[in-house]
């Protein structure tokens, strides 16, 4: 039963992520705005590889990060072919060593390392019937330690189901551009992300609900205005990503 629902979740994201016709267009376009030809991006939290594959198809180099084994075969299966994508084994945390992945077998996109994030927003009404058990222990490394062997990347998407935080306190310096998500039963996390962001850098944010793609602000927020907006999201508003643009020197804004 257990191999039947990990299949099942695979072909779920499979389904998701790559069973619309149209879905890889919208990401280029969405996603030129961030990732120039000949680029380079770190899609962190690579899961099924849609979003690594669009930035392919922009003339990016790219380095897919994904901690479940079985996302990391089905990568492996998608890219091996292709000298343009580098696919790590592991996860990302503040520092170096090991964690236990938590996993959700039959709906493997909240699969996390966070402990709080399956006991809040495992609570909410989104989250109602997703059971999560332990999984195998992972290598846990840093975006220092991707920077240092990759170079500095134009975007980085950090989709990582409430460890978003974790994954920034590993970063030492600012970055052009990058994502990560926001769910409102743990907003705090993408608050502390804003917060790590501003200790590097100054930034402007968007958000874009779901798979959407489309801004919920017409313009760039500062973050304190991002704040405000976080905090007054209602406790099931509908989770996306914040997009934080580097404003000066080397970055987008």
């Amino acid at each position: 039963m257990t191999r039947l629902n990990r299949s099942l979740g695979v072909l779920r994201s499979l389904a998701v992520y790559h069973g619309i016709p149209w879905r890889s267009r919208q990401l280029r376009t969405f996603y030129r705005a961030f990732i120039p030809p000949g680029g380079l991006a770190f899609d962190i939290g690579a899961h099924a590889g849609n979003r690594t594959a669009a930035w392919r198809r922009l003339g990016a180099r790219v380095v897919a990060v994904e901690p479940q084994p079985d996302f990391v075969r089905l990568l492996h299966g998608l890219f091996d072919h292709d000298d343009g994508v580098t696919v790590l084994p592991l996860a990302l945390g503040r520092e170096a060593g090991s964690a236990r992945l938590l996993r959700s077998e039959r709906t493997p996109t909240v699969s996390t390392l966070s402990d709080d994030f399956v006991r809040r927003a495992g609570a909410s009404a989104s989250f109602r019937g997703v059971q999560w058990a332990p999984g195998p222990t992972v290598e846990v490394a840093t975006l220092d330690t991707l920077l240092a062997g990759f170079g500095r990347p134009d975007f980085v998407k950090i989709d990582v189901e409430g460890y978003e935080h974790e994954v920034l306190g590993g970063l030492s310096e600012p970055l052009p551009a990058l994502s990560f998500e926001y769910l409102a039963p743990v907003r705090d996390v993408a608050l502390a992300c804003i917060d790590r962001l501003e200790a590097l850098g100054r930034y402007r944010y968007q958000a874009s609900a779901g798979e959407r793609l489309r801004w919920l602000q017409p313009e760039p927020l500062d973050a304190a205005a991002m704040r405000d907006w976080l905090a007054g999201l209602g406790p099931e508003a509908p989770s996306g990503d914040i997009y934080a643009r580097l404003v000066g020197p080397g970055g987008t804004a």
